[in-house]
């Protein structure tokens, strides 16, 4: 029986919804598109086999374009795309795509007829060919284009200016032509250079001859085991040092006629490997090369994660991760097999990955692979050990609620989300066999238009807080009992200012009176209404988009004031909100106040029950003057990202004869454009004692005097979590290195860390220290070397009467693939 396999996920496209969880021969999978979005493609992809190893979609992953946006599905023999307006100059800002699609096994040339675009600023990218992507622009016809799958994609761009008669071009669907050799369907456009070299037997073609034998062959830098290549024979083939195998590790000579044997999968390949590790648990963290920035082409990397507990499993997660799709893809399997296609678990490409995937065994394997052209990010992945015959926890979908609490095999999970939301996906998802879940967990949207009753609640714009895209126009009521009143208090805010508004009107009806109109950035006030009914009308255009808004509203009677809340980094003091109730805020540390006095009283004002203020909000402040002998600096917006185009300044001073000491307990800004610059001393001008951008920062700093200065600056695009830094005053006499600690299995020879002194190190009977440098404690409170480690070595000379000889990273478990050589040399005439 042959060997079939799996498509894999081929993923989401923007504002588009997945039907489906199963990716092998013969699943089927649809899409639809959210509202206000039409689905450009085809909406059914089936998994479908090429040959006797391989599957694809039939299809490609369709898109979903806005309602007033060009392009189209073309469908049928032949047609014409043209740019709009063509022969007419198309319009600024054009951004249309055109799905051209036909049966599989067929293939479609594009021939242009006309092209004038303008040069670099406007093009037209053609996917879907060899290369799979081809960009064109200027004033010349482009040669024709030929596809190598059965769809061809095309992506048009125009800037802000200078318009010409764009494009023209007919395309034309060829059919699929049967090359029917026995059994064996060949499609054109793919490289079938091999096809035949996969007979294992044939005849001679003289009469009464018998069968010759055809050797498969070895892979280029790797051998082949078994020289047997009869009727039911099997081969298994591996690869040299630094090579990953790529097709099948064993082939078996199956008949598929009377006249013709062939092996069951063709030859596979070795290539060079360019990157990955070993890893080992309990857990960590590792990303593909560059990230987040893009990977290289023509990559292949591999990693394999070894638990330490071998009766544990690994089970990783996708911090991030975007993919080529198509093109680049992230294969993952089980135990330390690299490549071999039995132990495939996931083939990922794209941007869609599954919530967790655990391994059956000790070991996981992971293979990039990248072709030659554009890339993307890559990815970010956790890993862990987790015990076995268990799925992982896949968490809580934001806004819902799971019941049951039991990871193993056959436990359940289910899932409802919070009053007000949505569930888009599965409701409940069982741990199979395989230690995988049935499908991903669900999430919990909050619709566009919609009637709230309950007491208190949350409002949100759609996808908060992704973007709330363009071309909405959403109406929520909040409606509570007569006699009460509503409360709206708002957490976040940020929509394109002017462009896109909020509205809230006093009552049920769209001619009802309007409290107020926010747009822009600034996180409006908290509003009260006047009736027992609410509306909230959104409106958004149909281009570029802000984060959204987060809303929570309460309700509560004449007597009383509304419940502010409790401001988000910070503590509020008072329980009671009756006529006369005074409640306080005080902000965490690191935080200021940003809004509002500290305290405020529940009065009547006006003949109404209202507070004497808004409630106090609390933020991290751009910059300061901190002369307490201990505190924190937080960048702006903290825990949250911080915004663009900053320049914050803070000065740090400490009584005179004291030194600063800084530590950083998180760190993560834009990488080369978003900058921390810290100096020693009071201002800009002072020696600079470090400047600090991405994830690297020291465990912490000191200044030479009583004075330190933090400039913090970030550019007009992309922001990050930010940091966190303590800060405290240390004597000046305390000038000293930190404790360097003491290796594993080794020993330290000195206890004075004050500067100018040295350490030195030794190891225990079997191990060798990584460097034999003794550590300086240098002016400026670091060591000159970091702490050597005690490694046991693979192999050397070991010398002297006795002696001790370890395994590699014994006591722990020993790497893969080790060939180590020790000569013992004892004293001259003893044995």
């Amino acid at each position: 029986e042959l060997q079939s396999s799996s498509c894999g996920n081929p993923g989401v496209p923007p504002k588009g919804i997945l039907y489906g969880t199963r990716f092998d021969v013969g699943d089927k999978i649809r899409y639809s598109c959210v509202t206000g979005y039409i689905l450009d493609g085809h909406p059914q992809l089936t998994c479908i086999a090429n040959s006797v190893n391989t599957a694809s979609w039939d299809f490609p992953v369709p898109i979903c374009r806005a309602e007033d946006a060009c392009g189209g599905t073309m469908r049928g023999s032949s047609g014409i795309i043209s740019s709009p307006n063509f022969p007419n100059e198309y319009h600024n800002n054009a951004d249309c795509t055109w799905t051209i699609v036909a049966e599989p096994g067929d293939t479609i040339s594009l021939i242009f007829t006309d092209f004038q675009m303008e040069e670099k600023y406007d093009y037209l990218e053609v996917e879907g060919s060899e290369p799979p992507t081809i960009g064109l622009s200027g004033m010349n016809i482009p040669p024709p284009v030929i596809s190598n799958k059965n769809w061809l994609r095309l992506h048009f761009v125009t800037d802000s200016n200078h318009r010409y008669r764009g494009f023209s071009a007919h395309y034309q669907v060829k059919k699929a032509i049967d090359f029917k050799s026995r059994g064996f369907k060949l499609f054109p456009g793919k490289d079938n250079s091999n096809k035949f070299s996969i007979f294992c037997l044939k005849r001679n073609g003289h009469k009464n001859s018998s069968h010759a034998k055809v050797d498969p062959g070895e892979p280029e830098n790797g051998k082949r085991i078994g020289s047997d290549f009869s009727l039911g024979a099997t081969v298994q083939f591996s690869c040299d040092e630094d090579y990953v195998l790529q097709g099948s590790k064993s082939i078996t000579c199956q008949r598929i006629a009377e006249v013709f044997a062939a092996w069951s999968d063709h030859r596979p390949v070795c290539k060079v490997k360019t990157c990955g590790s070993n890893l080992q648990g309990p857990g960590g963290t590792f990303t593909s090369p560059n990230f987040p920035f893009q990977y290289d082409s023509n990559a292949q990397c591999v990693w394999v994660i070894t638990a330490i507990n071998i009766n544990k499993v690994i089970q990783i997660n996708f911090e991030e991760f975007d993919l080529e799709i198509g093109y680049d893809t992230l294969t993952i399997g089980d135990g330390g097999e690299v490549g071999d296609p039995k132990t495939v678990l996931q083939v990922l490409t794209g941007s869609f990955v599954p919530d967790l995937i655990v391994s059956m065994s000790n070991q996981m394997w992971l293979h990039l692979q990248t072709d030659e052209s554009v890339g993307s990010i890559g990815f970010k992945v956790n890993y862990k050990e987790i015990e076995k015959e268990s799925c992982g926890d896949p968490g809580t979908p934001l806004y819902g609620i799971r019941e049951g609490d039991g990871f193993s095999n056959r436990d359940v999970l289910r899932f409802e989300c919070q009053f007000g939301f949505e569930l888009i996906g599965e409701k409940s998802i069982i741990c199979q066999e395989n230690n995988q879940w049935s499908a991903n967990i669900p999430i919990c949207i909050f619709p566009c238009l919609s009637n709230f009753t309950a007491p208190m609640g949350t409002v949100l714009s759609p996808d908060y807080p992704e973007g709330y895209g363009n071309n909405l126009n959403c109406i929520w009521t909040i409606i509570s009992d007569p006699g009460s009143r509503i409360h709206l208090s708002f957490n976040d805010f940020d929509l394109e200012s002017q462009f896109d508004f909020l509205a809230v009107k006093d009552g049920d009806s769209p001619d009802s009176p309007i409290i107020g109109t926010f747009t822009g950035a600034e996180v409006p006030s908290h509003l009260t209404s006047n009736g027992h009914i609410l509306r909230l009308e959104f409106q958004a255009d149909h281009s570029m988009s802000g984060r959204g808004f987060n809303i929570t509203y309460n309700t509560f009677g004449h007597n009383e004031c509304p419940d502010p809340g409790v401001p988000i980094n910070a503590r509020r003091f008072g329980d009671s909100f009756q006529l006369g109730s005074s409640i306080s805020v005080i902000c965490e540390e690191g935080f200021i106040k940003t809004q509002g006095t500290e305290t405020i009283t529940c009065m009547l004002m006006d003949g109404k029950v209202m507070w004497s203020g808004p409630i106090p909000k609390c933020g991290a402040p751009c910059g300061g003057h901190f002369s307490s002998p201990s505190g924190v600096i937080l960048s702006p917006g903290w825990p949250g990202y911080y915004k663009d185009s900053l320049n914050c300044e803070w000065v740090i001073e400490a009584e005179p004869g004291h030194s600063i000491k800084i530590t950083f307990e998180r760190f993560q800004t834009e990488l080369n454009y978003d900058v921390l610059e810290v100096h020693d001393g009071p201002n800009l001008l002072s020696p600079l004692l470090g400047s600090y951008n991405g994830t690297q920062v020291p465990q912490f700093l000191f200044s030479s005097s009583n004075f330190m200065y933090l400039l913090f600056t970030t550019d007009n695009s992309r922001s990050n979590n930010g940091f966190k830094i303590h800060y405290e005053s240390v004597t000046v006499n305390t000038y000293s290195c930190l404790d360097p600690g003491i290796p594993v299995h080794g020993r330290r020879y000195g206890h004075d860390f004050s500067i100018g002194s040295t350490v030195s190190f030794s190891c225990d009977p079997g191990y060798r220290l990584s460097h034999e440098e003794p550590l300086l404690c240098e002016k400026n409170h670091w060591w000159s070397h970091p702490l050597p480690t005690c490694d046991a070595l693979c192999g050397g000379d070991v010398r002297g009467p006795s002696g001790t000889i370890l395994s590699p990273g014994y006591p722990d478990l020993y790497p893969n693939s080790l060939n180590c050589t020790w000569t013992v040399d004892v004293t001259h005439g003893k044995g």
